[in-house]
């Protein structure tokens, strides 16, 4: 090998990176169908979460009073932890249908493996699991407003 002016050579004439990027051609290839089918996957989920906390957003349980439309049940604490919850469900979700839609829009350059690739894969599976975490703690929540003191016990099971 040889020492030049851009780096070191062997007796091919290729650079580490070059003969890396040779080698491992068929496994960057690999792992961007494995990105794209895992992305349109959880795209598909969170998407079908942030539809559902939108709707719940302004199907609110326990029903509105009709003449200033507030919601009956606004100042209980379980109404509270729903609008919460819904809230960071809705926020989670949609940021999980970005950084996937992110993840599928990418060029997948090499050095896109190496830090932005897995990055958002990380935030993006993050997020959805915040989501599907919150999604649970709205559902409770609407269990609770809706069945004060009937069947009691299925709060319990639903909430863990």
């Amino acid at each position: 090998m040889k020492n030049m002016k851009y780096g070191i050579k062997n007796e091919k004439n290729k650079t580490p990176r070059e003969l890396f990027s040779v080698q491992h051609d068929g496994l960057a290839k690999e792992a961007e169908k494995w990105m794209k089918e895992t992305a349109q996957a959880c795209m598909i989920v969170t998407t079908l979460i942030a539809t559902v906390m939108l709707a719940a957003a302004f199907t609110l349980p326990g029903g509105s009073d009709q003449n200033t439309g507030r919601p009956l049940r606004a100042t209980t604490t379980p109404f509270k932890i729903f609008i919460i919850s819904d809230a960071v469900s809705l926020f989670s979700s949609c940021t999980s249908v970005l950084m996937f839609f992110a993840i599928l829009t990418s060029r997948y350059a090499e050095m896109d493996f190496l830090t932005s690739l897995p990055k958002k894969m990380i935030l993006g599976l993050s997020t959805l699991f915040i989501s599907i975490a919150t999604m649970m703690a709205t559902f409770a929540a609407t269990l609770v407003i809706v069945l004060p003191g009937e069947a009691s016990w299925v709060y319990i099971p639903v909430s863990v």
